[in-house]
């Protein structure tokens, strides 16, 4: 016997022709003509029949007319590429209870595999849960919370006491990324399984067959009989790849019981016709869901599949599309550059955003330019030599840069990571991202590295008996490149190639430009000069009234130069160009308001302004600005001014001023400097329109400037969203709360009320649908519950008996009833709050406060 056993044993196991079926249930196979050429060995379990006596003899000797011809019209639905049709509620030949079936095709003969069958009372509800379910699914903005509800719908509708979903990775390794246990459970929340865990055979029969159930992993399962003359010729086995009673390997087995698990069920999750992850279901002990709870189950993951697929496609398009966004404005901003180091250096920086880079170069002619974290410039020079001997001219990318170059271990901390943008046709020129070594603590479930022995299965790979999380530090290797990153750096790529080639060709007709530029920008600046001083002069003029003190007439003009110098000062930060309008007011705020400067709200989209308009409204907001301070609503604590702006390319910009929570407002009885400054530099300089109101309430000013003096701000900078929730101060935290008992049998409204309690800050959240169920989780709960909300009814029983427990442990809890105030409660918990249904966030936060 060779020694050389690997993990390859476990992918060479043939699991499906075990020739044995689980015996919650029994096989019947016929040819054609409905001749029964296999049956499984305890179909005597079921009916009154020797299952040898079955062989060779026609399926009516089981079947009745009505279940053979219910049976041919399911078959008749099958299709090539379909796997399985479900007829339920079928009879036997003498006997009174009925049977569900699952009926397939495999190599020419019709597979029927009979189980008692459940109730269909709840078909239709069956039906309408899934479907709030995904509607539930397709409103959440997470994947997180997509994950989150779609091992709780499986918890609810299956009663398995783990239920998780676990998601394949790039080495088909596999992560748990959602779960819902019962409270004293072992989370696996978040611990990795090597790709070993799950071989090849079993990841293609979850491909073709999307639900497995494995009942009692102590059933060694019943054998499959075929015809009388197989001891005397070869049969091959029985395909059972389709096979909803399919036994299971010893190994498999094996391994379920190291992990205490005494019942299992596994939901595919198909994405792209690959699978992408399983709902995975554990029992602690036997535990066999009716094949209605199955079926459901399946329709759910294949809706649950189609969601995620969808949700994924979204994602990749608008990372896509954000993309293509930001090359378009990047080639368009900066393709009249000067100087291609800055046009690569801006560009760059942008991508990195997007490529989750943790630093990067741009190297030209030897000649480094550096980054955020980065090797050293020796060692990049020396990269780009290594990457100088690639054959082609292509994006090059690695998670493991020390394999691709010799030597690059001794920076893998900075540098893990690589992905290299070829700048010519001629290798030397590079953009290089770089990603940092990924040291990751990952919570493996025992050993990757699985040892070999010899079993009690033979000589092959044998389950591990310890799954406690086992840490495997991952060196010299960085978070791998996906394909979107590889899509956006050839993008990135074609957009500079063709900008640089722009910029060479544009680089000739500048030079023959910049002295005619320059003579132009000297004329241009003796006007402006000549325009500014002719302002300060009107402004001292006017300024200048004869009923004031020489201290009043130096404060208003030096108030009013220093708006024009800080205008004049942002519209030549960019060489006289349009400058945002909420940024002048930002100024004028800052230097005026000081601590009141949170008074004035602005609200509504931001444009620019053209300098002349600039100047304008520098002096137009600072003398609306200064008289509220001294006057109006800003001149006491209780005072608001609320500045509306509303832009349309055909009506210009709006802006609507209103004041509120001020003094008494009269009209003035004269028009001073200010006031003319307010009510007519915008009609006389830039042709709009203004409009001053004093209401008693509050003053109300309405100001228009035409579409000619306003630019439209557009992103050119990628920025990520912030995602992140703001927490709603108004309702009471819960984070104090360690582990809260909701009992509700309906799952929708239960999953509704575990997220109102998540979201106050609850940390942990048990949802029990029946009396027992709750007995049970008050009993195991550590630590113990410390609030509950009790579903009054609870289909034909009360939650009356669940509140009597949890007044006897002291634990503060309340009643829910859809009958509203009419619900009445025992003399000994009269005591305790009803809610009515339907109940909120609001609701719950109150019975704590």
């Amino acid at each position: 016997m060779s020694n050389d056993v690997d993990l390859t044993n476990c992918d060479r196991e043939p699991i499906h022709l075990l020739g044995r079926v689980q015996k919650f249930g029994f096989l019947i196979a016929t040819d054609r003509n409905w001749i029964v050429t296999h049956v499984s060995d305890n179909v005597g379990t079921f009916c009154d029949l020797v299952p040898t006596d079955l062989i060779g003899e026609p399926a009516s000797r089981l079947l009745p007319p009505d279940s053979v011809h219910a049976i041919r019209n399911r078959i008749q639905l099958l299709r090539p590429h379909s796997t399985v049709e479900l007829v339920y509620d079928v009879a036997i030949q003498g006997r009174s209870d009925h049977f569900d079936v699952s009926v397939h095709f495999m190599n020419g003969s019709i597979v029927m595999e009979f189980e008692p069958a459940g109730s269909q009372s709840g078909l239709s509800t069956d039906v309408a849960n899934v479907r709030s379910a995904i509607n539930r699914m397709s409103e959440l903005s997470e994947l997180k919370a997509l994950y989150s509800h779609a091992v709780r719908f499986i918890n609810a509708i299956t009663g398995f006491d783990r239920v998780m979903l676990y998601k394949f990775h790039p080495d088909d390794s596999g992560e748990v990324v959602a779960e819902v246990r019962r409270t004293n459970m072992e989370s696996f929340l978040q611990l990795r399984y090597p790709a070993s865990d799950i071989p090849k055979q079993a990841r293609l029969l979850y491909l073709k067959n999307p639900i497995r159930i494995i009942t009692d992993v102590s059933d060694r399962g019943a054998p499959i009989l075929t015809r009388a003359d197989s001891e005397t010729e070869a049969q091959p086995p029985f395909d059972l790849s389709n096979s909803s009673l399919r036994s299971v390997s010893p190994i498999h087995l094996e391994y379920l019981r190291n992990m205490g698990v005494g019942a299992s069920m596994s939901i595919s999750i198909i994405v792209r016709g690959e699978l992408w992850g399983l709902i995975a279901c554990h029992h602690n002990s036997a535990h066999t869901p009716s094949m209605r709870e199955r079926n459901t189950a399946l329709l759910f993951g294949h809706m649950f599949s189609l969601v995620l697929e969808t949700r994924l496609s979204a994602q990749e398009q608008a990372n896509d599309e954000c993309v293509a966004h930001l090359t378009a404005e990047i080639s368009k901003t900066l393709s009249s550059c000067q100087s291609t180091p800055d046009l690569l250096k801006s560009s760059t920086q942008a991508f990195a955003e997007i490529l989750k880079a943790d630093g990067y170069a741009v190297v030209q002619d030897k000649d480094v330019s550096v980054d955020g974290t980065t090797p050293d410039h020796r060692d990049i020079l020396e990269i780009c030599s290594k990457l100088n001997t690639k054959s082609g001219n292509e994006v090059f990318a690695t998670h493991q840069l020390s394999q691709f170059l010799e030597g690059a271990k001794r920076y893998s901390s900075k540098a893990s990571g690589l992905l290299a943008i070829p700048l010519s046709r001629l290798p030397s020129d590079y953009i290089l991202f770089f990603r940092k070594e990924l040291v990751q603590q990952v919570r493996w479930a025992g050993n990757p590295e699985k040892v070999v022995t010899y079993g009690p299965n033979g000589s092959r790979l044998q389950p591990r008996k310890s799954f406690e999380a086992w840490q495997a530090e991952v060196k010299n290797t960085s978070a791998r490149w996906l394909p979107q990153d590889l899509r956006t750096a050839t993008q990135l790529r074609i957009m500079l190639l063709e900008v640089v080639l722009r910029l060479t060709d544009e680089a000739g007709r500048q030079r023959k430009l910049a002295t005619e530029r320059q003579e132009i920008l000297i004329a241009e600046l003796n006007h402006r000069v000549r325009n500014i001083l002719g302002l300060v002069r009107g402004l001292i003029s006017q300024s200048n009234s004869g009923n004031q003190t020489a201290e009043e007439f130096v404060e208003k003009l030096d108030s009013r130069v220093q708006a024009l110098a800080r205008a004049h000062d942002q519209i030549t930060q960019e060489n006289w160009s349009p400058a945002p309008f909420k940024k002048l007011v930002n100024t004028e705020v800052e230097s005026y308001l000081l601590e009141k400067r949170s008074k004035l709200i602005t609200k509504g989209p931001d444009v620019l302004l053209t300098p002349q308009a600039y100047s304008s409204m520098a002096l137009v907001m600072h003398e609306m600005i200064t008289n509220s301070a001294k006057y109006g609503a800003l001149s006491v604590a209780a005072g608001l001014v609320n500045m509306e702006l509303s832009f349309n390319s055909t009506e210009g910009l709006q802006i609507l001023w209103t004041e509120t929570g001020g003094p008494k407002v009269t009209p003035p009885t004269r028009r001073g400097f200010g006031s003319t400054i307010v009510e007519r530099t915008i009609p006389f300089e830039l042709g709009g329109k203004a409009k001053v109101e004093y209401q008693p309430d509050g003053l109300i000013a309405e100001f228009h400037i035409p579409g000619q003096h306003i630019e439209i701000i557009e992103q050119t900078v990628f920025e990520p969203v912030d995602k992140t929730e703001l927490s709603d101060s108004s309702y009471r935290s819960l984070s104090k709360l360690q582990n809260v008992l909701i009992v509700e049998d309906n799952f929708i409204i239960a999953m509704e009320a575990e997220e109102n309690f998540k979201t106050l800050g609850a940390a942990n959240v048990c949802v029990e649908s029946t009396v027992e169920a709750a007995l049970e989780a008050i009993s195991s709960a550590s630590p113990k519950f410390e609030f509950a909300l009790l579903d009054i009814n609870l289909g034909a029983n009360t939650s009356f008996e669940v509140g009597r427990r949890l007044q006897e442990e002291g634990i503060d809890f309340a009643f829910a009833s859809g009958y509203g105030e009419g619900a009445k409660l025992p003399d000994d918990l009269a005591n305790y709050p009803i809610v009515s249904k339907p109940y909120d966030k609001d609701v719950i936060a109150g019975l704590l406060n």
